[in-house]
C-alpha cells in the first residue's frame, strides 16, 4: 500500500493487486480498512475514522484509487464521477493482435450470483463504452492503454474477451489462462477534480516489472502516446 496524495479533504493510494477494495466474505484485509487504520495512527484519531469509498477496482487489479476523507468531500467526488468528470486511464495486456483503436460499445448484465457479466442486449443490460490504444504488439501480445466511458463491472475485461482479446492471465474471462498467474490489468492514471478548490488532480502509476509488463517499455510507450494526443 503506497500513499500517492493526502490533504484535509481526499486520500489517493496505490491499491496493490489481490487486495480487496473493501471487507468481503473471505474476511482478508482490505484497503479501505488499512486506509483508515493508517489515517487513526498517523493523526492519532479516537473512535472511528470516516473514509469514504468513492469507486472500486476489481480485487485482482491493483492501481490508483481516490478515497475522501470527509462527507462533504465523498458527496462531491460522487458527483463528479456520476457527471463524467473522472478520466481513468488503464494498461492492459492482451492475449493476440489488438487494433490500432477502436471505441467498444456493448450492453452488460452482471449476474450477481456468479458475481460475472457478460454481453447481452440492450433490454436486459447496461450500455458500457471503453476505448483503447495500442502502444506495443510483441509475443502474440498486445499492450493497450484504455479509456473508460462507463464503470460497470469487470468491463474491461468481458469487452475485451468478447473481441477475442481476453487479458493475460484472466482466470475468469481468458480460458487460455494458467492457474496462478496475475491479471495484466493496471489502472494507471486518474484524474478528477478536487472536491473543494476544483483544481483538476491528476495520478499516474506504473504496474510492477513483472511477467508480462516487463515485454514492453511501459512508462516511454505511455509518455510517447500522451505526447501524439496532447499534438491533435
Amino acid at each position: 500500500m503506497k500513499i500517492l496524495y493526502e490533504d484535509n479533504h481526499l486520500l489517493v493510494a496505490l491499491k496493490p493487486a489481490n487486495l480487496p477494495v473493501n471487507l468481503d466474505e473471505s474476511n482478508d484485509d482490505d484497503l479501505l480498512s488499512l486506509l483508515k487504520a493508517y489515517l487513526k495512527e498517523k493523526y492519532a484519531k479516537p473512535g472511528n475514522v470516516y473514509l469514504g469509498l468513492v469507486h472500486r477496482l476489481d480485487r485482482p487489479v491493483g492501481g490508483v484509487m481516490v478515497f475522501a476523507r470527509t462527507s462533504k468531500a465523498a458527496s462531491r467526488l460522487a458527483r463528479s464521477l456520476q457527471q463524467g468528470k473522472f478520466a481513468k486511464s488503464y494498461l492492459a495486456v492482451v492475449c493476440g493482435q489488438a487494433a490500432d483503436s477502436e471505441e467498444l460499445r456493448d450492453y452488460l448484465f452482471k449476474d450477481a450470483k456468479t458475481n460475472t457479466s457478460r454481453i447481452t442486449d440492450e433490454k436486459s443490460g447496461k450500455l458500457a463504452i471503453l476505448s483503447y490504444r495500442t502502444l506495443q504488439r510483441k509475443d502474440g501480445l498486445s499492450l493497450v492503454q484504455i479509456r473508460l466511458q462507463t464503470g460497470r463491472s469487470h468491463q474491461i475485461r468481458v469487452q475485451m474477451s468478447h473481441r477475442s482479446l481476453p487479458l493475460w492471465g484472466d482466470q475468469r474471462y481468458n480460458p487460455t489462462a494458467h492457474p496462478g498467474q496475475q491479471i495484466a490489468l493496471f489502472a494507471n492514471s486518474l484524474s478528477f477534480p478536487h472536491p473543494v478548490s476544483g483544481e483538476i488532480m491528476t495520478f499516474t502509476a506504473w504496474p510492477e516489472a513483472r511477467e508480462p509488463w516487463n515485454r514492453f517499455d511501459i512508462e516511454r510507450l505511455c509518455n510517447h502516446s500522451e505526447k501524439e494526443e496532447s499534438q491533435r
